[in-house]
Formats: C-alpha cells, sequence, structure tokens
C-alpha cells in the first residue's frame, strides 16, 4: 500500500491506493494524488470537436495549453481554464470538451509547466511546493499571453469571454475577473477566498477591482474554506456594490466537481454545471 501525504493535513476521502491504482491513474493522466479506485471518472468523446495540444508564447518561454472547441465553422465563444492544483491533466482536459461541447472554446494552459507537473506525483507537499512557486505576476502574465493566443485564433470570438477555474483556479478566476478587463463573466468553483499558502493578492482584497459578474460555487462541508470565509466575500461584495453571488451546496465537500475522487457529488455537480452554463449566457458569454 502507498500511503498519500497531504502538506495541509489529511482531506476527507483520503485513501491509501493500492500500487494497481497509481498505475492506473498515471496512465490516465489522473492526478494520482487524489485518485480513487472506486472513481468512474467521466469521459466526454470528442465527436463534434476538435482538441489539440498547444503552444503559448509567454514572456520568457513558451508553455503548453490543452484546447477543446467545436468543429463547426465560425467564431465560437471562448471559456478560460484555470486547472486545480494537480495541473492540465486528464480531468481538466475533459471539463474542457464538456466546455467545447456546450459550444464554446476552452483553453487550459498549463501554468506549473516551470516548476513540475504536480499530476504525476503522490505527495501532496511536492504539489504544493510546484504550486506555490508560481507568483501571481508570472500566473496574470501567463494569462495574458492565454489571451493574446485566443485573440489571434479565427474561431474564438473574444468579445464573448469568459473563465471558470477549480479549487487554486478558483481563486484564480476570482482574480481573473478583478485584473482583466476582457473577461464578461467568470465561474470560480470552491477556490480559496483569504489569504493562504498562494502568493498572490487574497480574492477576497481585490472584490473592490472586480470588472465583471462572478457565481462562485461552494461546498458547506469544504475544510479548507469555512462559511465565515464565504459570508465574508459575500459582505465585501455587497459592501464594493459589485455582481457577484455565491452558491453553497451544503452537504458537499471541497472538490465535488471532480468525478474521479471520492469527494464528488453527482447531483450538486449536475446542479453547478447547469447554473454555470446559465450564469454565462446571463452574461453575453454564449
Amino acid at each position: 500500500m502507498v500511503t498519500l501525504t497531504r502538506a495541509e493535513g489529511t482531506w476527507t476521502g483520503d485513501l491509501d491506493l493500492t500500487r494497481r491504482s497509481i498505475a492506473l491513474a498515471l496512465a490516465g493522466g489522473y492526478a494520482v494524488a487524489a485518485y480513487s479506485a472506486e472513481a468512474d471518472p467521466i469521459h466526454t468523446d470528442e465527436t463534434g470537436l476538435i482538441t489539440e495540444a498547444v503552444e503559448i508564447q509567454a514572456a520568457d518561454r513558451k508553455i503548453p495549453g490543452y484546447l477543446a472547441r467545436p468543429a463547426a465553422e465560425g467564431r465560437h465563444p471562448v471559456v478560460f481554464v484555470n486547472s486545480e492544483v494537480f495541473g492540465v491533466h486528464e480531468w481538466v482536459k475533459d471539463i474542457c470538451r464538456r466546455l467545447a461541447k456546450a459550444g464554446y472554446v476552452a483553453l487550459a494552459p498549463d501554468l506549473f509547466v516551470r516548476t513540475g507537473d504536480p499530476s504525476k506525483t503522490t505527495d501532496m507537499k511536492v504539489v504544493m511546493d510546484i504550486v506555490k512557486a508560481q507568483p501571481e505576476a508570472q500566473v496574470l502574465g501567463d494569462t495574458t499571453a492565454s489571451l493574446k493566443y485566443l485573440a489571434a485564433q479565427p474561431f474564438a470570438n473574444m468579445k464573448r469571454l469568459g473563465v471558470t477555474g477549480f479549487c487554486w483556479g478558483g481563486g484564480a478566476t476570482w482574480r481573473c475577473c478583478e485584473t482583466f478587463p476582457e473577461f464578461r463573466a467568470g465561474v470560480a468553483w470552491y477556490g480559496p477566498l483569504k489569504a493562504g499558502p498562494y502568493p498572490r493578492t487574497p480574492p477576497l482584497d481585490g472584490v473592490k477591482d472586480l470588472h465583471c459578474p462572478v457565481l462562485g460555487l461552494y461546498g458547506g462541508q469544504d475544510k479548507g474554506i469555512p462559511a465565515a470565509d464565504v459570508e465574508a466575500m459575500r459582505e465585501a461584495i455587497k459592501a464594493a456594490g459589485k455582481s457577484a453571488e455565491i452558491i453553497v451546496y451544503p452537504d458537499s465537500q471541497h472538490g465535488f466537481l471532480a468525478d474521479y475522487r471520492p469527494s464528488y457529488d453527482a447531483k450538486a455537480s449536475a446542479d453547478a454545471w447547469a447554473k454555470m452554463l446559465a450564469f454565462f449566457k446571463a452574461h453575453g458569454v454564449a
């Protein structure tokens, strides 16, 4: 047996994984640190889609990314995807395909590439060390480069641009909406709101700078994002007079959309995914 270690302690649903489970996770590109032998990851087929690995010219180097889009001709609305702490692994790629099936051009850049691949380790300290090594200026610079890349593509309608993200990427989504006026709407999935281990401005501190409406999707049983943080964010949004709302699924844990790990909540995920698509459509990202 291999016991997984996490920098911030045990997560609800932690499992000891057999070597076979880890081998399966690695083969599928799933984040081994959160993989469950009992999980049944969703795989979205590529029928009607074009998917590809792309290279994005950043300030200091090219960074890889995964892009999925409808095969139909014409320009399509765009969703920029911020990955969770495990990077652009198969689940994040599948999220891009799901968005492409809904009619979007979806791009997930590898924002951790300079320091490693967090999906290939069972040690959460290594994962966190990789993620914490990304300064905010670099992440925002890579985001700028990714938007420039998208703007040059004939299939991307940048007038209908949204952003989403998960876990670390949920926090990055709040920061995108607080930084870039290009985004018309953002949907942040269980992203940290206050100061934490990541070298970035806490989303709570940047609410006054929000450029677009944001929908936050959170779990009531999330051990890392307490209800007090959510309430503080709601109060900050109200005080700043910004258009943003937070929905909490009371019985859901952190990572409730991640169908490859034990925290997955199928009912909450289906409801939240529908709310995300409706939110994008309501705010011109469709």
